[in-house]
């Protein structure tokens, strides 16, 4: 039966496609496609782990002391049972075989399809047996793993869904497949620019999570904070996307699809229609010439930038790179290789290189949970920094010695403090002069700051004093100023980049710039946004950075613009208690 769920459009377009659920286990999962001939292998390596859990419950029956309660006795045959239960055994072959989905991943997939078989049974008794499934699943993969299962059964699982770990798919698969899932770490997504998925709902997160940022840098529709959908939606259930409402279709009527696959096909059209202004300069009817950059995570997206026509690298986002990682941070010389790749990479264009921000959405552990009430106001970006100047420093070296091999600007963020960026101008010399020490050769930077605190916002003048340049982070500047959280979806109505405050705040500063002769730059998620584009022209902006996949879009936007014209309807904006309304008048 067709049945739609709602949630928060991030991602724009439509996807078709069947259901992959990522089941929950306390045992870390990969999942991943094999080759037809290793199906017998996997199927082996699921035999051996259920084989070795039998043997592992029979020992514990047979030492079992004559006073044991009789209780632990009869789980223990339950879940000998379980293991032994065909629908285990053959829909784990199914998954194999069909599918192609490895060990674990076939395990994990059929244990969310007999648990859902469990849920609808109307007896009590029964319907708790779902537990014992989850922990008998659970001791297979530990013993697939290698990890010792503790004599004692492990607690239920049900309630601690964890996201996919390391989905590195194989593009040989053609079955369409849309991801869903509870969340997804930032780390999780930067495995998906590999991935056969078409789109993905998550039941948390919001417009400018991070799972929302990658997904629009992948050009792939997405809705979060679709609350049930992990639940609601079963295994293998055919499932449309609508990225624009923010809508989930599940188990659609064929004219349903018939027409969303009408839209599918139109949006295509509109996206080779729109490549064809790559080469086009970003101009304005009037003549103002307007810097459309690139927002980057990963060295190696710097060919994504140069292939959209980017005039550089407005933002690489430098914490991706120490994400994910299971030893020490990346080295001095680590650091070096990868900025110098992406500087390489732009083929002379420049790279503005933001130095790490970790903390609230973004640990660099996704293990790790901040234990902190407020971590969005704790240790985060340039305040983690300077608590640790050692580390600091030895990216400052790496970023100094990348600008000698092109144009690079270092940016800082979350400055609110005079004393904060003295601290870090500080940091920066005393780089410079251990890079001399040791004779290492490096290159000039411009140094700017971000505008992401309304503090910093309100003193940007002070600011100027400093830097060469600015960038505002809107995705920040809006949580900060409006107090909302901006990665929870039970709040996320509320983040709005047209508040009053907002935009007054993201006025200023370019103006500030403006009288002082000094570059502003939009690098948060409303410069990618083509229903701000003309509005941000109109405050005076003119340099956007955005992920590479909308800058075509806004190039559009800036060519059927007029500035001068712009300018005086966006001082009416400003003005107004409901911009909002202002916006779509003008359509």
């Amino acid at each position: 039966m067709t049945f739609s769920i709602h949630g928060l459009p991030v991602s724009r377009g439509i996807a078709i496609g069947r259901a992959v659920l990522v089941a929950s286990s306390r045992v870390d999962v990969v999942h991943y496609f094999i080759d037809a001939d290793q199906v017998t292998a996997e199927i082996v390596r699921v035999r051996n782990g259920r084989n070795a859990v039998i043997e592992e419950l029979q020992r514990l029956q047979a030492e079992m002391p004559p006073d044991a309660p009789h209780e632990l006795a009869a789980l223990l045959d339950v879940h000998l049972m379980l293991l032994q239960d065909e629908a285990l055994v053959s829909g784990v072959k199914h998954w194999i075989t069909q599918r192609l989905y490895n060990a674990e991943w076939a395990l994990t997939t059929q244990l969310e399809i007999i648990s859902r078989q469990f849920d609808e049974m109307e007896d009590e008794y029964l319907r708790e047996r779902k537990a014992d499934l989850e922990q008998v699943v659970d001791r297979i993969l530990r013993h697939m793993k290698g990890v010792a299962a503790s004599p004692v059964a492990a607690p239920p699982v049900a309630a601690r869904r964890q996201p996919a770990q390391d989905l590195l798919l194989d593009d040989k698969v053609d079955v369409p497949l849309v991801l869903v899932a509870h969340d997804l770490s930032p780390a999780d997504m930067l495995h998906f620019k590999r991935s056969v998925f078409a789109g993905f709902v998550t039941d948390v997160g919001g417009k400018t999570s991070h799972t929302a940022i990658v997904a629009r840098s992948m050009d792939i529709p997405a809705v979060v904070g679709a609350r049930a959908a992990s639940q609601l939606v079963r295994q293998d259930d055919w499932v449309i996307i609508d990225g624009d409402a923010g809508v989930v279709i599940v188990d659609p009527s064929p004219i349903i699809l018939a027409e969303y696959g009408f839209r599918q096909r139109q949006g295509s059209l509109e996206r080779e229609r729109l490549s064809r202004l790559r080469h086009t300069p970003a101009v304005t009817l009037d003549g103002q010439a307007i810097e459309l950059l690139a927002n980057i995570e990963q060295p190696a997206d710097a060919a994504a930038a140069v292939r959209a026509g980017a005039a550089g690298v407005g933002l690489f986002r430098s914490e991706f790179m120490f994400m994910d990682r299971s030893g020490p941070l990346p080295d001095e010389e680590a650091q070096y290789l990868a900025y110098r790749e992406a500087v390489e990479g732009m083929q002379g264009l420049p790279v503005t290189l933001r130095t790490i921000d970790v903390g609230a959405d973004k640990p660099l552990d996704k293990s790790h949970k901040d234990t902190h009430l407020n971590p969005a106001l704790g240790l985060r970006a340039i305040r983690w920094s300077l608590a640790d100047p050692a580390m600091f420093r030895t990216q400052l070296r790496a970023v100094l010695r990348a600008a000698a091999h092109g144009p690079v600007n270092l940016l800082f963020p979350m400055l609110a403090h005079v004393s904060e960026i003295r601290q870090t101008l500080a940091q920066v010399e005393l780089a410079r002069a251990e890079l001399d020490a040791s004779g290492t050769p490096y290159g000039p930077v411009q140094l700017g700051a971000m505008i992401e605190v309304p503090a910093a916002a309100l003193i940007v003048r002070s600011f100027l004093q400093y830097f060469d340049f600015l960038s505002i982070g809107t995705n920040d500047l809006i949580q900060y100023t409006l107090a909302i959280d901006r990665v929870d979806e039970a709040v996320a109505h509320l983040y709005d980049p047209l508040h009053p405050a907002v935009l007054r705040l993201v006025a200023d500063v370019i103006a500030a710039g403006h009288a002082q002769g000094k570059s502003v730059c939009v690098c948060g998620e409303t410069a990618g946004d083509v229903a701000m584009t003309r509005l941000l022209l109109g405050l005076g902006l003119r340099s956007f950075s955005m992920h590479p996949a909308q800058i075509l879009a806004v190039k559009q936007e800036v060519l059927r613009a007029d500035t001068r014209k712009l300018a005086v309807w966006a001082e009416q904006v400003l003005a107004s208690d409901d911009p909002a309304a202002m916006l779509q008048a003008a359509g």
